[in-house]
């Protein structure tokens, strides 16, 4: 695919379009199904634990596919690859949408998931591909908005559909459109490429799933499990000895799955190291305030979705503009700038109260999507800027594993320091309380109490989650002053080109 989109005259906005309408609808898809969950459990009369099943087990299927992707992306063509990833999210679609039992619609989630996986990589890679190094902020701008606008509405449109129709309605009204896409990609979508015969290392592949699920699940677990559960510690320690397995046998083999020599690029291993700690520190909104604003607050769904809107289009609009000026500026001001912004409204998140108004957290959650804006993009683009042509799919599907796996560390961490927090806020509210009571008070009244205590002693370890959010987000500001704008010698890349006509040569020879 490299060779063939760079030899076209112009970028390939076809093929780019609708990849971006793909994206879209699959990226979507993620953060839909969020607030739909308990009226799912209640339908399907399954536990909070089972159904949230629906969200893991679509995680742990993008964190398992996403590292074999590299190896897709150089084995078949954006065509093909493609119309496979559309099919199999259609196909979960319709099996998720009409689910009479419960594994059913779980089975169309991993469905759905399994073609999701493919998308943001080789829409990615297609990017970085399609357009010079001085053009590709304005490019990934563009995909910004998909990434992080479809995740964003999800919450608001699934509120609303949930409070006026059925669940199933958020399969339903994906489905044709998916479908649709099938179609107009199987007569629209054409690009050239030459077959490049390479095989999957098997043995990478199951280390690899082994590794990444292993830890994925691990982490994702320890949240409601806790550390202590051999389910988690026994997933972790089995996760953690195969993806060292897994990162040496890529080492050693002549053609790897996964090639991690990226990580010799020093701005490319900055870039990953600021999203890794970027992705914790931004678990802390998207889990906390929907805990705060439903269950403290009583606040519906709809609401809740409303809540988040205002950020989410501040965030799509920004993304294309911080594209350019990445364009301008490079990325080490934007970081720093945006870094400051989530950090500042971070520390506000962490004071919160049991009355805090709802326009003041729509006001923080705006201004924190704003200063988010104007990192991620900016810190992935210009660490993928250093990295070799040939590289490209191995540097996406890395960022892309790093991104799964940083999400479910902190969500899990957050959680952990959330839960524990409330416990001893609630204990030390409770002995305070307890010592102020006259024996007068009603079993009404003490009841009322404990329920008030409990809110309080929940605001205040979610309060204590945002503290430590907010130290994680200090270790990206750091992390942002070491950056530089990548200047890529031209040298290197056509020495990247000798070398693949060499190499490809060789091969038929």
């Amino acid at each position: 695919m490299d060779a063939s989109l760079l030899e076209t005259k112009k970028p390939p906005y076809g093929i780019i379009v609708i990849l971006l309408i793909g994206a879209f609808i699959s990226i979507l898809n993620e953060t839909l199904l969020n607030i739909a969950l308990p009226s799912i459990k209640d339908d399907f009369h399954v536990s909070m634990s089972t159904v949230q099943w629906l969200a893991t087990g679509y995680m742990l299927v993008n964190g398992v596919m996403i590292p074999a992707t590299a190896f897709l992306i150089q084995r078949y063509t954006v065509r093909r690859l493609f119309l496979v990833a559309m099919s199999l999210f259609s196909i979960g679609t319709i099996l998720a949408g009409f689910s009479p039992e419960f594994w059913v619609l779980l089975a169309g989630r991993i469905v759905q998931a399994s073609g999701s996986a493919i998308m943001m990589p080789l829409l990615m890679n297609v990017m970085l591909t399609s357009f010079p190094i001085e053009k590709r902020g304005a490019a990934m701008g563009l995909f910004g908005l998909v990434m992080v606008f479809a995740p964003a509405i999800g919450p608001t449109l699934s509120g609303w559909i949930v409070e006026h129709y059925s669940w199933r309605m958020l399969f339903h009204i994906v489905m044709p459109i998916a479908i649709a896409i099938v179609v107009i990609a199987f007569f629209l979508l054409k690009d050239k490429k030459e077959k490049v015969e390479i095989k999957l290392d098997t043995l990478s592949f199951i280390l690899s799933t082994i590794g990444f699920g292993g830890i994925l699940y691990g982490f994702s677990s320890a949240g409601d499990k806790g550390w202590d559960a051999p389910e988690v510690y026994i997933t972790l320690i089995v996760g953690g000895l195969s993806l060292i397995l897994f990162i040496w046998r890529q080492l050693v083999i002549p053609v790897p799955m996964l090639e991690f020599r990226v990580y010799k690029y020093p701005m490319f291993t900055l870039a990953s190291a600021i999203s890794v700690v970027l992705m914790m520190a931004m678990f802390s909104a998207m889990l906390l305030l929907p805990m705060y604003i439903q269950t403290i607050r009583g606040i519906s769904p709809l609401k809740s979705g409303l809540m988040l809107l205002p950020g989410a289009l501040l965030m799509g609009l920004m993304s294309p503009i911080t594209g350019k000026l990445f364009d301008k500026f490079g990325g080490r001001v934007l970081a720093i700038i945006g870094l400051t912004i989530t950090i500042v409204t971070t520390y506000f998140f962490s004071t919160l109260t049991l009355s805090t108004t709802y326009t003041e957290l729509i006001l923080l959650y705006t201004a924190r999507m704003f200063g988010m804006s104007m990192v991620m993009m900016p810190v992935m683009t210009n660490g993928l800027n250093q990295l070799p042509q040939r590289l490209n799919p191995h540097g996406t599907a890395m960022n892309n594993t790093l991104q799964q796996v940083s999400g479910a560390i902190g969500s899990a961490l957050l959680i952990t320091v959330m839960s524990n927090r409330t416990e001893t806020h609630a204990t030390n509210l409770i002995t305070s309380a307890t010592k102020k009571l006259t024996g007068q008070e009603s079993p009404a009244q003490i009841a009322a109490l404990k329920e008030h205590l409990g809110m309080k002693a929940m605001v205040e370890g979610i309060n204590d989650s945002f503290k430590v959010s907010v130290c994680i987000a200090l270790v990206a500001l750091i992390l942002a002053f070491f950056m530089k704008r990548v200047k890529p010698n031209r040298e290197e890349i056509s020495q990247e080109t000798t070398k693949q006509t060499f190499v490809k040569q060789a091969t038929e020879n």
